[in-house]
């Protein structure tokens, strides 16, 4: 097999695993793979950063090639969970894209806290979570600047879902420690109320109040897989995740998230995704990458 010079200079830097066990055969089989398990479409020019990621969990199992290790993924489930979170991207920060939680907290906010003021279920999932970031920010705002009567909505019947395929990632979300400079988006009145300062660490660090931290069930989920969750939910975010999906893969999950929505629900996506196929009869645009489920709320 042919190397190119950028192979084996990678290939320098993994010990133990040579350029010739790493072929274009095993980078379509890792990619079709991926593909089918996540969604996600790795191409061509993704092919060193699947080598990088992955190298290390070939060296680990002591195998000798790529295509020994892939062979041997076959029915082992705590490995492939490991090259799936070795080949997702966990990319986010506090208060990403602004206008939906301006959306949210303008439009959406006021009706689930009387909601939840009069004891009744309010929903909330954040599909995709990564490290949290997305579903502290949604639930600061939700509680709101006025702490007291933020506790009250706290202990409601709310629930908060925040799932993801990658475990590292999770692992990380149920943490809720952040260094201090990235929360500083947030703004300062959320940030004051619902972060504690953290003692004894070598640079600034927040954690996000227990009172928060109480409220949000953090799972593991593959999106492309069954959903357990039985009722629909009020809200859904799900942005920047459907980026890595080809359009068949995208139109398939946006149909099952308006399907997982209450009439009059909300959808929030990432701002270069768009809702087309199937979806588009199901929930209008009333706002930048923001949907409604048709139908009386």
């Amino acid at each position: 097999m042919h190397v190119s010079s950028a192979t084996a200079a990678a290939d320098s830097m993994v010990p133990g695993v040579s350029p010739a066990i790493y072929s274009e055969a095993d980078f379509r089989r890792i990619a079709d793979l991926i593909h089918a398990e996540t969604g996600i479409v790795l191409t061509e020019r993704k092919k060193m950063l699947a080598y990088s990621r992955l190298a290390p969990l070939v060296r680990r199992s002591g195998l000798t090639s790529f295509g020994a290790f892939l062979d041997a993924l076959q029915g082992d489930a705590r490995t492939m969970t490991e090259v799936v979170a070795a080949l997702t991207t966990n990319h986010t920060y506090f208060h990403r894209e602004p206008h939906h939680f301006d959306h949210f907290e303008t439009v959406l906010r006021p009706d689930l806290v009387r909601r939840a003021q009069a004891n009744e279920e309010v929903r909330i999932w954040s599909a995709g979570c990564s490290t949290g970031e997305e579903i502290w920010t949604l639930l600061m705002v939700l509680l709101g600047p006025d702490r007291s009567a933020g506790l009250k909505i706290a202990r409601s019947k709310l629930l908060a879902l925040a799932s993801d395929i990658s475990v590292n990632a999770l692992a990380g979300a149920r943490v809720a420690s952040y260094p201090a400079s990235a929360l500083e988006a947030l703004p300062d009145n959320l940030r004051r109320i619902w972060c504690m300062a953290e003692q004894g660490k070598s640079e600034p660090r927040l954690a996000i109040d227990p009172a928060v931290q109480a409220m949000v069930r953090f799972r593991e989920l593959n999106l492309m897989g069954d959903w357990p969750m039985q009722r629909p939910f009020d809200v859904i975010f799900c942005r920047n995740v459907m980026i890595y999906f080809d359009v068949p893969t995208k139109e398939r999950l946006v149909e099952r998230f308006a399907r997982q929505l209450v009439p009059g629900g909300y959808l929030y996506i990432g701002h270069s995704e768009r809702v087309s196929g199937p979806a588009t009869a199901l929930l209008d645009p009333v706002g930048p990458t923001i949907y409604r489920r048709k139908g009386v709320a």
